[in-house]
C-alpha cells in the first residue's frame, strides 16, 4: 500500500541555478582531464628511451680502444694500414649512417704499403661503442675530429675522407678545423634539401628524386626534430627506406655491393646504445636547420698545398648525386668525379677505395 505523501521523504532541492547548470562545467572537466591523459600517453610515446651506454650497468661492455675527449665522453676507435710512426700518409676516415669503424673505407693492404698509409677510424657519437653525444651538432663532430687527432698524436695536419652522411661532415670540418687539414675527399655525401644558396628547381628535383616515406621522414627531421624518434619507429606510416634497408632504393650495382655490405657480422653493434642516439640524431643534425651553408665556403687550400675531391655515382637512388653536381659547380676548387654506373654505396668496392685515396694523395695524373 502506498504511503501517504506527507510521509514520504522531501526532494532535494536542486542547487543554485537549475539542474544543468553544472553539466557545461563537467563537460569542460572531463574534457581537460582527457586532453591531458592524451598528452601524456602522446609525450610518452614520442620519448626516446635513454641510451644503454657502453661499459655501464645496462650497456655492452668495451671491447674497443678508446679514447677521453675534453667533456668526458668516449670515441671508439680503429687503426689500420701501417704503424702511425712509419706513415707518410695519416687518414681519418668518417663513417656512414648506420655504420661503425669497422666500415672504415677498404684500401687493399698492398696500396696501404706502397703509399704509407696509416687510417684512422672512429664510431661517431652514440653508434658503436663511442658515448652519445646529447649536444650533438654540425660542429661538434668536427671538434670532436681534431681532439680524436690530438689525442692520437697524429701531428698538425692529417686527411680526411668521410662517406654519405660522413660525407656531409666534411664540409664541416673544411669550416671548424680547415688549418688541420691536409686534404678532403667526401664520398656520396648527404646533402641537406634546405642550405641557403641552393636554387628551389634543384633543391626540389634531387628532393623529388626520394620515395615519398623518405621525403616524409627527412622533412619530419627538419621541422619536427622533436618527432624524429617516434616517427621512425611507429607502425601508422612507412617510416626511412634506409633504416629498413628498403631495396628500392638500391641501383642495380648497389644490389650487388649490399649483399657484402648487408650481411656485416658486427651489424648489431651498431645499433646497440639505441637507434635514436645513433640514426635518428644523425638525421636530426644533418637534415637540420643550419646556419650556414657549404656554398659559403672559401677554397682553404688556395695555396695549393691541398685538394677536396668530391665522388657520387650518377645512379645513386640513396643520395642524389643533382646536389653534388650544383656544390662542385658554384665552387670550382672542389674536384668533381662522377661515376657513371655507380650507386650509393661505391666506396664497399676496394677497387674504388684503392682509386679514392690516390686521388687525394698523389693527384689524378
Amino acid at each position: 500500500m502506498a504511503e501517504p505523501a506527507t510521509n514520504r521523504p522531501p526532494t532535494p532541492a536542486p542547487p543554485s541555478g537549475g539542474t544543468h547548470a553544472h553539466t557545461p562545467r563537467m563537460a569542460r572537466k572531463l574534457s581537460i582531464v582527457l586532453f591531458v591523459i592524451l598528452s601524456a600517453l602522446l609525450y610518452q610515446q614520442i620519448q626516446p628511451p635513454a641510451p644503454k651506454i657502453c661499459g655501464s650497468r645496462d650497456g655492452r661492455p668495451v671491447t674497443a680502444p678508446r679514447t677521453k675527449l675534453k667533456d668526458g665522453r668516449h670515441l671508439a676507435y680503429m687503426e689500420s694500414g701501417v704503424p702511425k710512426e712509419e706513415a707518410k700518409y695519416k687518414i681519418i676516415f668518417v663513417h656512414g649512417f648506420d655504420s661503425c669503424r669497422h666500415d672504415a673505407l677498404p684500401i687493399s693492404p698492398e696500396v696501404a704499403q706502397e703509399l704509407g698509409i696509416y687510417l684512422l677510424s672512429f664510431d661517431r657519437p652514440g653508434y658503436g661503442e663511442s658515448d652519445p653525444d646529447p649536444a650533438r651538432s654540425e660542429k661538434s663532430i668536427a671538434l670532436d675530429i681534431e681532439q680524436l687527432a690530438d689525442n692520437l698524436q697524429l701531428g698538425p695536419k692529417f686527411h680526411l675522407i668521410g662517406f654519405s652522411m660522413g660525407g656531409e661532415i666534411m664540409w664541416s670540418c673544411l669550416k671548424y678545423i680547415p688549418h688541420r687539414l691536409s686534404g678532403v675527399a667526401t664520398l656520396a655525401p648527404v646533402g641537406n634539401y634546405w642550405w641557403s644558396g641552393i636554387p628551389s628547381n634543384v633543391s626540389r628535383d634531387a628532393w623529388y628524386q626520394q620515395l615519398p616515406q623518405d621525403q616524409w621522414a627527412v622533412w619530419v627531421s627538419h621541422h619536427l626534430p622533436w618527432l624524429t624518434y617516434w616517427w621512425n619507429t611507429q607502425k601508422l606510416f612507412p617510416p626511412s627506406s634506409v633504416i629498413t634497408y628498403n631495396p628500392a632504393i638500391l641501383s642495380e650495382e648497389d644490389a650487388m655491393l649490399m649483399k657484402k655490405f648487408g650481411m656485416r657480422p658486427y651489424f648489431p653493434m651498431i645499433r646497440q646504445q639505441g637507434e635514436y642516439n645513433s640514426l635518428h640524431r644523425d638525421m636530426m643534425v644533418g637534415f637540420g636547420k643550419w646556419d650556414w651553408s657549404p656554398l659559403d665556403l672559401k677554397d682553404p687550400f688556395a695555396g695549393g698545398e691541398g685538394k677536396v675531391h668530391l665522388w657520387h655515382g650518377a645512379e645513386d637512388l640513396m643520395v642524389p648525386a643533382s646536389l653534388s653536381r650544383y656544390i662542385s659547380e658554384r665552387l670550382p676548387w672542389v674536384i668533381y668525379h662522377e661515376l657513371p654506373k655507380s650507386g650509393h654505396l661505391f666506396p664497399v668496392d676496394s677497387g674504388n677505395a684503392d682509386a679514392i685515396v690516390k686521388s687525394l694523395l698523389l693527384g689524378d695524373q
